[in-house]
């Protein structure tokens, strides 16, 4: 039995409905800050909570600047906006960028530091503000990590990972998500598988408790992906990508991803290509390319996705587990390649070199990867 520890958030609400009765979670807090984006604000998603809480007798401020991988000077305006605001607790309600937003407004907040000390792992000081992460989207899983990732001004993507950004309460309340169209419904799906085979397959951290999390998770994405795609007010199906999710965030929270998402980074920070459908493009090729030292481990995930494959030979059941994400993929209605995403040919060069900036998840892939053969799954993925 390895040594290991394993951490999550201490408090997990799964429940339909849940999003209209976060008051009773924040213990006596006053001001709530909720972090959201227009997108939501617009579709009217965030109305009735908002409503609940002010029904509940608590002030409300409704910070909705939220981008997509949220750049450094988009989080240290909402930190001020909190401030301003006088705000005792934070909310994150949205996707993965709203999540990662709220840990950070919670910590900075609390205990003003410069963000640019703190990128790496352990390196925040706390005291932070009551935090509760309600997901709208079943993909990253922020809600049950401790990793917040800004973009720079210099295009990178640094990470803030520390104990202090696990949320005090992580709500899944599927209402939420049954809006979300095909296709963000697609990315953030695979998105989600990415933590789950990544967790499972790691050269760093693995343990047994990851281990269970990132099957199961798997189960339950590849189980009810199709079924959220082909009809999206499927709840039951809903709730399965959500807890599926959360599940392989908390795998990957403690057992970290790799090469998928290190290759994948670039293509967010330099083109803006949407976290979810980054590793959706570069996911296979990843997948083909540690195939040597993943194999068993593929292997196992194959037969927990499909019972038939035990009397396969572990090469069989890897081969049949790639061909499965590969059509997880090839079936999602998105793009396919990245010269579709606005990515040319001698664009593949910079984006290999910038992959190797990456290491802090390319030191945890099962495989070696160098620049070369960044710049080789580029070109199979172009």
């Amino acid at each position: 039995m390895p040594s290991f520890q394993f951490k999550t958030p201490p408090r997990i609400v799964c429940e339909r409905g849940a999003a209209l009765r976060l008051a009773p979670l924040l213990q006596g807090r006053r001001h709530a800050f909720v972090i959201t984006d227009a997108g939501l604000v617009r579709a009217g998603l965030i109305d009735a909570p908002v409503a609940a809480l002010r029904k509940a007798g608590l002030r409300v401020t409704v910070h909705d600047k939220v981008e997509a991988d949220p750049p450094e000077h988009v989080v240290l305006a909402a930190v001020d906006a909190a401030r301003v605001a006088g705000a005792d607790c934070v909310i994150g309600l949205g996707g993965g960028s709203s999540l990662d937003t709220a840990k950070l407004v919670a910590l900075l907040a609390a205990s003003p530091q410069p963000l640019a000390d703190i990128y790496g792992p352990q390196r925040a000081t706390g005291p932070r503000l009551p935090l509760i992460q309600v997901p709208t989207t079943a993909g990253t899983g922020s809600e049950a990590t401790p990793t917040s990732v800004v973009s720079t001004p210099d295009h990178q993507k640094r990470g803030v990972i520390s104990s202090l950004l696990f949320p005090d309460v992580a709500v899944l309340d599927a209402q939420l998500t049954l809006a979300l169209p095909p296709a963000p419904t697609a990315m953030t799906g695979v998105d989600a598988m990415v933590h789950a085979i990544e967790a499972y397959t790691t050269r760093h951290l693995k343990n047994p408790i990851s281990d269970a999390l990132a099957v199961r998770a798997l189960q339950l994405l590849d189980r009810h992906l199709g079924r959220v795609i082909a009809q999206g007010d499927d709840i039951e199906a809903r709730e399965g990508m959500l807890l599926g999710s959360m599940l392989a965030g908390m795998a990957f929270a403690n057992a970290p991803v790799a090469a998928i998402h290190a290759l994948a980074h670039p293509l967010g920070s330099h083109f803006h290509v949407p976290h979810g459908l980054a590793n959706a493009l570069v996911m296979v090729p990843v997948l083909r390319f540690n195939l040597p030292e993943a194999g068993a481990g593929y292997a196992e995930l194959a037969r927990a996705l499909n019972p038939a494959l035990h009397g396969a030979s572990d090469g069989e059941a890897a081969e049949a587990f790639i061909a499965t994400m590969a059509q997880h993929v090839a079936q999602a209605p998105m793009p396919q390649r990245l010269r579709e995403v606005g990515i040319a040919a001698n664009d593949l060069p910079m984006l290999a070199e910038a992959a190797m900036g990456v290491q802090r998840l390319l030191a945890n892939n099962p495989r070696e990867l160098n620049q070369t053969h960044a710049l080789v799954l580029y070109t199979q993925a172009h």
